[in-house]
């Protein structure tokens, strides 16, 4: 029986194709190593081969495999990235323009949830929010205006790993507040442990922005109370709703 017989069994297949995918048999390559290499269905790749012994088992090449699995996954991949999209455009349509009184409740959450608050064990009053999402940053600046704090009685500074770009991050924070580098308060270095495995090392990396308001102490009393307002209001809306016994 001809050693091709195999690249016989499909006509309408490309026969460089065909006989590229029998060499890589011979050389002991999985269906899935055949089909990331040559873009073609293991369906066919089957055909093709069909007559050719079955490769001795041979360690799995890492490069290989992950490159038929992400070959594998690329339409699931595209069609939910699409659908995340659209998603996410219909949801922010559905914000539109804030009210006053959302911008307010949206900012006493977003401090509630990442601000410095006072402890029974460490009591305090004042006004501090750090964060490494700048879109955090730029919210939270629009509330501080919105609540009427003087641009003069808030205090920017950076906390970023040394082995970072800093110049850079300290330009990008800078320009996101509207301030001048200079103006930066000093930059606060994490020091580099070699055994972490840190996952925030791309690019993109810019540390932390921090934010103070000077003689902050009424503010944070009113974020307190403005809290309290808001669990209060929750609460009997549950109540309402039947949802509370």
């Amino acid at each position: 029986m001809p050693d091709d017989r195999g690249a016989m069994t499909h006509p309408h297949a490309k026969p460089t194709v065909r006989a590229r995918a029998r060499e890589l048999r011979r050389q002991g390559l999985t269906y899935d190593e055949i089909q990331s290499e040559l873009k073609c269905s293991k369906s066919s790749i089957s055909l093709w081969v069909s007559d050719l012994p079955k490769p001795v088992r041979r360690p799995a090449d890492p490069a290989l495999a992950s490159a038929a699995a992400k070959r594998r996954w690329e339409p699931t991949m595209r069609l939910r990235e699409a659908e995340r999209q659209r998603t996410r455009s219909a949801a922010t349509a559905e914000i539109g323009a804030l009210t006053d009184q959302q911008l307010l409740i949206a900012g006493v959450c977003l401090y509630w949830a990442e601000g410095t608050k006072s402890k029974p064990y460490r009591p305090q009053a004042r006004v501090t929010f750090m964060n490494s999402d700048p879109t955090m940053i730029e919210v939270f600046t629009a509330w501080l205006r919105h609540v009427g704090v003087e641009p003069g009685r808030v205090r920017f500074s950076l906390y970023i790993h040394e082995s970072a770009d800093i110049p850079t991050a300290e330009r990008f924070w800078a320009d996101l507040v509207g301030i001048t580098v200079e103006e930066l308060g000093k930059t606060t270095l994490k020091r580099h442990k070699p055994t972490t495995d840190r996952k925030n090392t791309e690019d993109g990396y810019r540390g932390c922005l921090r934010v103070d308001v000077r003689n902050g102490a009424d503010l944070y009393r009113r974020i307190e109370g403005w809290w309290c307002g808001i669990v209060l209001a929750a609460r009997s809306t549950d109540t309402d709703h039947g949802t509370r016994t």
